[in-house]
């Protein structure tokens, strides 16, 4: 295994930057998720990783060891791709088996360590099918089986759960995530998806415009999140616009139109007094509260044991709220309320910010 490090690496495609000067450290045995929309730069940092891409400007390190001009096949790194690109031709051990037959190994060191990463992603037994045999969860672990079975220093994946229904998704995301904790290796993992990376990863680094806005656990960036970006994201959030009145002691106060009462909430980094900025109030922690704001229940969505309510309040403003089955209110008013611990004044990151009732939460 090894520790991988990014310094002011960099890659423009003629006038396109599609990734500014960045650094970026990832630490022996950790698992690091590239979170972030399409086009944010988070494939382009892989590629250049894995040696696919020449980086503009800037240095790769593999402990220490500048890797930046080698070619792929000397940076002992694994790769699983999101179409999985296995052979056809080749049973599911001979896949497997590839990278050390080229590495030259002892044929029965091949065969001892083939039957090994099957027993490892349960795939015993399995050695002799043709890959055309094979469910997408089977396929996705025979890459995944081929990648680390030549012991690599960094394991890289991009999005290979991808092509996977939603309840597989889960069951290999949960997968990859026990293998890693019983076996740590380096993995750098590129996704757009937000479960994978709350699930699987140590650390997640969310990039936009080719940059890197925040790197963190997944607890820390959903519960501190450093802007408006970041917040919607990762999570659902409700975002209530509004401007500045002061900042004391590491709270804001914000006036939000609409609202009987300002909000207050965390003071973050880049919000001062008068200037505009958002009231993140994630919809758990919007509960019922006596003589609090009232509301109106616009939309009621089941999801299961919870119930997913889109609320508004005086003068249009919307936000939804999520309660279990058994304590959503019957009426179609309710009085509402959130507790300023829970609550952070980010602010704007600029762009497109959906409206609060386009989102519907899927999870507790």
């Amino acid at each position: 295994m090894g520790a991988l490090k990014f310094s002011g690496v960099a890659k423009s495609f003629e006038t396109i930057e599609a990734l500014c000067p960045l650094d970026l450290e990832v630490p022996d045995g950790e698992f690091l998720t590239l979170l972030g929309p399409s086009g944010s730069g988070k494939t382009t940092l892989l590629n250049i990783c894995a040696g696919y891409l020449e980086p503009s400007a800037g240095r790769l390190y593999v402990n220490g060891r500048d890797v930046t001009h080698l070619p792929p096949r000397s940076r002992n790194m694994g790769m699983v791709f999101q179409s999985y690109a296995l052979f056809p031709h080749m049973n599911v051990a001979e896949n497997i088996a590839y990278g050390l037959k080229v590495r030259r190994l002892p044929r029965e060191a091949i065969a001892r360590k083939v039957e090994e990463v099957l027993e490892m992603l349960h795939l015993g037994g399995y050695g002799g099918r043709a890959i055309r045999a094979l469910s997408g969860g089977q396929q996705q672990r025979v890459a995944l089986a081929r990648a680390i079975i030549i012991e690599p220093d960094i394991l890289l994946m991009d999005e290979p759960l991808g092509a996977l229904d939603r309840q597989l998704r889960k069951d290999v995301q949960l997968e990859i995530r026990r293998m890693h904790v019983a076996r740590p290796r380096t993995t750098l993992y590129v996704t757009h998806d937000q479960e994978e990376a709350l699930v699987m990863s140590d650390r997640i680094a969310v990039m936009r415009g080719g940059r890197v806005v925040q790197s963190g656990s997944g607890k820390e960036l959903y519960e501190r999140p450093v802007d408006s970006f970041v917040a919607r994201f990762l999570g659902e959030s409700n975002l209530l616009p509004g401007k500045v009145v002061s900042i004391h002691a590491g709270r804001a106060t914000l006036a939000v139109a609409g609202l009987d009462k300002p909000v207050i909430g965390r003071a973050t980094n880049g919000i001062a007094p008068g200037r505009q900025a958002s009231a993140l109030i994630r919809p758990e922690h919007v509960r019922p509260q006596a003589a609090g704001t009232t509301a109106r229940v616009l939309e009621r969505v089941y999801l299961g044991e919870l119930v997913a309510l889109r609320l508004v309040l005086s003068h249009g403003l919307e936000l939804w709220c999520r309660r279990y089955a058994w304590e959503a209110p019957a009426s179609d008013v309710t009085e509402i309320g959130w507790d300023a611990e829970h609550v952070s004044i980010l602010p704007d990151a600029g762009g497109p910010a959906p409206a609060n009732g386009s989102l519907l939460p899927e999870k507790a």
